[in-house]
C-alpha cells in the first residue's frame, strides 16, 4: 500500500466498528455542509443564514429526506443550491461508498479494513464483491441520473422558452433528487404544476423506484438480465431480493390503490384533474411516500385516512441499502413472516424455501421497535412544543424518520427546537437505528453462558 494511504487506513481503523465510521461520516459532513449554508454568499440575499436553518437544510439534504424551511429556489443562491444538491449526491451514495472509491483512486487496492468500512454502507453480501459493488454504486448512480437528466431536459425545452442552460439545471437537478429520494424541487410547490405531465412525472418516479428499491437488488437484476443476453446460466434471485421486490410491488399497488380512491373526489387534490390526471397524480402519490418526497397535489388539503395511509407507507419506507429510509419493506416482511409462522405454530420461521435466522429476526423486531419508540417521542415532544393537530405533526415526524420529505406545510411554522428536532429524527432515520446503536457501542459481548429457561405469559 503506498505511504499516503496508510495513515489514512490506520485512522479509520482507530474508529474501530464499520458501523460507527458511518455515523462519524455523515456528521462531519452534516455539519461542513452546515457551515458552507450559513456563509453570506449562499443565499440570495448575501447576508449570514441562521445555524438551525442551514443545519436544517444540511441535515435534509445529506439525509435525502427533502423537508424545508425556507423554499430552495428563492432563499438559496447558486452556490447554496450547488452545496444542497452536493450533499443530497454524497448522502445517497453513501459516505462509506465516496470513501472507498477515493481509497481506490489512492492507494489502488482496498485492505481488509476498508472493504469492510464499505460493505458496512452497501450492505454487500459477500467480502470479495465489495470493490465491484463500490465502483458499481457510482456508474449505476451516474447511470440513472444521466438518463432521467436527459428526460427533464428534453421536457423543459419544449414546454418552456429557458435556455438550454436553464433547462439543464433544471433536468438535472430534479434527476439527482429523484434518484436519491430526496425530493428537494426547484419550485416552491414541488411538482404541483406538473401533476398532469407524464414526461416529467414518469422519469421521476422510475428514478426514484431504482433508487428506493436498493442497491443489491437492481445489481442482481441487471446481472440476470445480462447472463439471458449472454445466454449463461441464469442464478435464482436471492432470498432478500425476492422479499424486496415481492414486498415493494405489494405496497406499491396498495398505496396507489387507497390514494387514489380516497382523494378521488377530493377537490382540494385529484378532484379538479381530468381522469387521466387523476389517475397519474393518484399514482404518483402512492408510489412517493416510499420515501421520495416530491408532491404533484397540495398534501395539506389530504383527507386525513388518507395522511394515515402516507403515514404507515413511509415508515415502512423502501428496499435496504437503497437512498429508501424507513425501517424497510424487508423488515416489515420479515415480521409478517414471523407472526404467520407464529399464528401457524411453527417453531422456525421458512420462507421461500429457506429458515430465517434467529438473528434475523431478532434484529427486524429490533429495528420495527426502535422505530415506532423515536417516532412516539419525538411526536409527543414536538406536539409540546407547536399548536399544530396530531395528524398534522405525526405526518410531519414520520416523514423525517422516513427521510420522506412529504409536508402538510407546517415545517417552516415550528419553533427552532422543534427544527432541531425534526433534524435528529432525519439522521436516525438515514444511519438507522442498528447502526447507531453498533456505532456508539465500546464493543461488542459474547455470551459465554445460558441462564435457565422460563416461559412469561404473553397476552
Amino acid at each position: 500500500m503506498p505511504r499516503t494511504a496508510q495513515p489514512i487506513v490506520r485512522r479509520l481503523g482507530r474508529l474501530g466498528h464499520p458501523a460507527r465510521l458511518t455515523v462519524v461520516g455523515f456528521l462531519v459532513v452534516n455539519v461542513l455542509g452546515a457551515a458552507l449554508l450559513t456563509l453570506p454568499f449562499a443565499s440570495e440575499s448575501g447576508t449570514w443564514t441562521d445555524p438551525v436553518t442551514a443545519l436544517f437544510t444540511s441535515t435534509s439534504a445529506i439525509c435525502v429526506t427533502g423537508l424545508v424551511v425556507v423554499d430552495t429556489s428563492t432563499y438559496w443562491s447558486g452556490f447554496g443550491e450547488g452545496v444542497v444538491l452536493g450533499l443530497i449526491q454524497v448522502g445517497g451514495i453513501g459516505i462509506m461508498t465516496a470513501a472507498s472509491l477515493l481509497g481506490l483512486l489512492v492507494a489502488r487496492r482496498m485492505g481488509l479494513r476498508m472493504q469492510l468500512i464499505a460493505q458496512a454502507e452497501t450492505k454487500a453480501l459477500q467480502l470479495g464483491e465489495t470493490r465491484r459493488v463500490v465502483l458499481g454504486v457510482v456508474v449505476m448512480s451516474v447511470t440513472i441520473e444521466l438518463v432521467t437528466a436527459v428526460f427533464l431536459t428534453g421536457r423543459r425545452l419544449v414546454t418552456t422558452d429557458e435556455p438550454f442552460s436553464s433547462a439543464l439545471y433544471y433536468g438535472t437537478f430534479h434527476a439527482i433528487s429523484a434518484y436519491n429520494n430526496a425530493g428537494f424541487a426547484l419550485h416552491g410547490d414541488s411538482l404541483v404544476r406538473h401533476a398532469s405531465d407524464p414526461w416529467i412525472i414518469v422519469p421521476i418516479t422510475v428514478a426514484f423506484v431504482l433508487g428506493g428499491l436498493g442497491f443489491p437488488v437492481v445489481f442482481e437484476t441487471v446481472r440476470a438480465m445480462r447472463a439471458r443476453l449472454r445466454g449463461t446460466p441464469v442464478l435464482g434471485w436471492s432470498l432478500h431480493t425476492k422479499i424486496t421486490v415481492l414486498a415493494y410491488a405489494g405496497l406499491a399497488v396498495v398505496g396507489v390503490v387507497l390514494v387514489t380512491a380516497l382523494e378521488w373526489g377530493n377537490p382540494a387534490t385529484l378532484g379538479t384533474h381530468s381522469f387521466g390526471g387523476r389517475l397519474l397524480a393518484g399514482a404518483f402519490h402512492g408510489m412517493t411516500p416510499r420515501t421520495a418526497g416530491f408532491n404533484s397535489v397540495d398534501v395539506g388539503a389530504m383527507h386525513p385516512t388518507t395522511l394515515l395511509v402516507n403515514d404507515v407507507l413511509m415508515f415502512i419506507g423502501g428496499g435496504s441499502a437503497g437512498t429508501a429510509g424507513g425501517i424497510k419493506v424487508t423488515t416489515f416482511a420479515l415480521l409478517a413472516f414471523v407472526v404467520y409462522a407464529e399464528v401457524r405454530g411453527q417453531p422456525t420461521v421458512h420462507v421461500m424455501g429457506r429458515r430465517l435466522a434467529a438473528s434475523v429476526q431478532r434484529q427486524a423486531i429490533t429495528v420495527a421497535l426502535l422505530g415506532v419508540g423515536v417516532v412516539m417521542v419525538a411526536t409527543m415532544i414536538l406536539l409540546g412544543l407547536s399548536t399544530h393537530r396530531l395528524d398534522a405533526v405525526l405526518f410531519e415526524v414520520v416523514s423525517a424518520f422516513g427521510t420522506v420529505g412529504l409536508s402538510t406545510g407546517i415545517t417552516a411554522d415550528l419553533p427552532p427546537l422543534g427544527h432541531l428536532l425534526l433534524s435528529a429524527v432525519m439522521f436516525l432515520g438515514r444511519v438507522g437505528p442498528i447502526t447507531l446503536a453498533a456505532a456508539l457501542a465500546l464493543r461488542e459481548y459474547e455470551r459465554r453462558y445460558e441462564l435457565p429457561e422460563e416461559r412469561p405469559i404473553v397476552g
